[in-house]
């Protein structure tokens, strides 16, 4: 048994955010069917690793364990089966530029009068209102438009992206989140309803301790400078002899035998360095200290003195490093799963552990309309309607 063991999902969702809301509601049991456009599909099958590699990491990664049915909704047979297909589902996934569904005539109103218990979730870039809101727009933007890049790097040197698509991320981790929420409501009244996320207002939500203090202050807090600028602590990024850790605070009681540790026990007796908070520019100071201590030793070496003193920190991994971490695999999350092939191939697991119902993931995703069929025959086509679509190019 399964959380979501029941619940139909169709998703026409692009890329990360749309997918990967998907994706997770997939892991936790729901049935996810994936529409896409034919001969094209997601545009995310279309991001190779490489011109030599052809393989689809960000397609991979968003779509394991679902269903694919091509279905184009700009075709009036296109809209009207994905209507139907609609019809059978809880909840309808979508991150496509505000309006495009409207303008297709599959709006959550239209949707909603014949399937008043579904769930409508949309996601967008900046949001569904305001002047701007139909740009189009993708992960780098929602990083830039709700601040984090300013806070990236230190202060006088460029600015610069997260390595990762983060804004997508938790964009469609708001999505997930108010598609659960409203499913619970929907228990209660027996209506569904319309979810709007952006990857603007999961940026300014993610940073909302930081946009509280400017808006406490009017002060901007600033850049990270391998820390961060509300946390003016020993918080932090330093050099070791073959890598880097991350110091997370050293507690008063800790600090003594810390400092004798790196080799600076006379900073026990530095007024500087008494009070439990610094300002950031005595927290520079103070790393500028630590640092030819640090590279004394390895990330190793580090790890186990810090250990026995208690004091918080983690080893600054990249992903091959992190991948091969016990605690990540202890934990699943990354997990070795068997194909169709019996070849076992590693994947991400999810983040999410249940102890009654634990998520599933699935090893693989669907090859471009690879259900079609199947899924049209299941709502009650026949295969003469199924080739009247394919004459009509709306499969």
């Amino acid at each position: 048994m399964s959380a979501l063991n029941g619940i139909r999902v169709v998703d026409v969702g692009l890329l990360v955010q749309g997918p990967q809301a998907g994706q997770t509601l997939a892991d936790l049991g729901a049935e996810v069917i994936k529409v896409e456009l034919p001969l094209m599909g997601d545009m995310a099958r279309w991001i190779p690793l490489s011109m030599e590699d052809l393989r689809t990491p960000y397609f991979e990664a968003c779509n394991r364990g679902k269903r694919s049915i091509t279905i184009d909704l700009r075709v009036k047979e296109g809209a009207e089966i994905f209507h139907k297909l609609v019809d059978t589902a809880d909840v309808l996934v979508a991150n496509f530029k505000p309006g495009t569904l409207e303008e297709w005539g599959l709006s959550y109103e239209v949707l909603s009068e014949s399937n008043p218990g579904l769930i409508y979730a949309m996601g967008s870039t900046f949001g569904p209102e305001g002047e701007g809101a139909n740009r189009e727009g993708a992960d780098l933007a929602g990083q830039a438009a709700g601040g984090l890049i300013s806070t990236t790097g230190s202060d006088g040197g460029p600015v610069t992206p997260v390595g990762a698509t983060i804004a997508d991320h938790i964009g469609s981790m708001n999505m997930t989140v108010g598609i659960l929420a409203a499913l619970f409501s929907r228990q209660e009244t027996g209506k569904g309803q319309r979810i709007d996320v952006s990857l603007l207002g999961g940026q300014i939500y993610a940073q909302a301790s930081e946009y509280t203090a400017y808006l406490m202050t009017g002060e901007v807090p600033g850049r990270s400078n391998a820390g961060h600028p509300l946390l003016p602590m020993a918080y932090g990024i330093l050099e070791t002899a073959d890598g880097h850790i991350a110091l997370v605070g050293v507690l008063p009681d800790k600090r003594e035998e810390f400092y004798k540790a790196v080799g600076v026990p006379e900073l026990i007796n530095d007024e500087r360095f008494a009070p439990i908070i610094y300002t950031t520019e005595i927290r520079l100071e103070l790393f500028k200290i630590l640092a030819d201590g640090f590279k004394t030793k390895t990330t190793g070496e580090w790890a186990r003195i810090l250990d026995d003193m208690e004091v918080r920190y983690a080893p600054v991994n990249d992903y091959e490093q992190a991948a091969n971490d016990p605690l990540v695999l202890e934990n699943n999350y990354l997990v070795d799963l068997e194909d169709i092939n019996g070849e076992i191939k590693r994947v991400v697991g999810s983040p999410i552990k249940m102890s009654a119902t634990p998520a599933k993931p699935s090893v693989q995703a669907p090859e471009l309309g690879q259900h079609t069929e199947e899924i049209l025959l299941e709502i009650g086509l026949d295969w003469d309607a199924i080739g009247q679509l394919r004459e009509k190019n709306a499969i």
